[in-house]
């Protein structure tokens, strides 16, 4: 699951790097959008695996509620990561929400017990709001991340989760 919100006036936004990265993987492995209930899905091949890829259509804090069916131990949340510098991506297997409503309403809903792809987005300039920030254009250091986080979901699925973050969890 690829957080972020529906709509094109949220679709560059730092907020919406999930959106971009399940976007990627879509494209790499031949899937294509179709509306379902509260969330946009490709079903996608991966190796011998079948993996339904989402872009919840509730808009951040709800994100969640597109989760009806799902099991958290089968999720990847794929997010952006005010606590991270701009463009790292880390690995990481449950935890708490972190500030993060996307995560806060999933773990509402399911559970903290997912793995999560945490893309760094740095934090808001003095004076800016982090709802202000989260919402403005992401700079080239995130995007430039996309590739690297669409590696990231593919070594989670491949590999595991424990393998994936001693892949991508070096310091750089």
């Amino acid at each position: 699951m690829g957080l972020g919100n529906p709509g094109r006036s949220y679709e560059r936004t730092r907020h919406n790097v999930g959106f971009l990265i399940a976007d990627e993987l879509a494209k790499r492995h031949g899937g294509s959008w179709r509306s379902k209930k509260k969330a946009e899905t490709a079903l996608v091949g991966f190796g011998l695996e079948n993996v339904t890829l989402l872009k919840p259509t509730t808009y951040m804090n709800n994100s969640g509620s597109a989760l009806a069916g799902y099991k958290s131990e089968q999720l990847v949340v794929v997010h952006d990561d005010l606590d991270l510098p701009a463009g790292a991506v880390r690995v990481k297997s449950g935890g708490g929400a972190g500030g993060h409503n996307g995560l806060r309403s999933i773990i509402q809903h399911l559970g903290a017990d997912f793995v999560r792809v945490r893309i760094g987005i740095g934090r808001p300039p003095v004076g800016v709001t982090v709802t202000d920030y989260v919402l403005s254009r992401m700079d080239s250091k995130i995007k430039e991340a996309v590739s690297l986080a669409a590696d990231a979901v593919e070594a989670v699925i491949e590999y595991g989760p424990e393998a994936a973050m001693n892949r991508f969890n070096v310091q750089a």
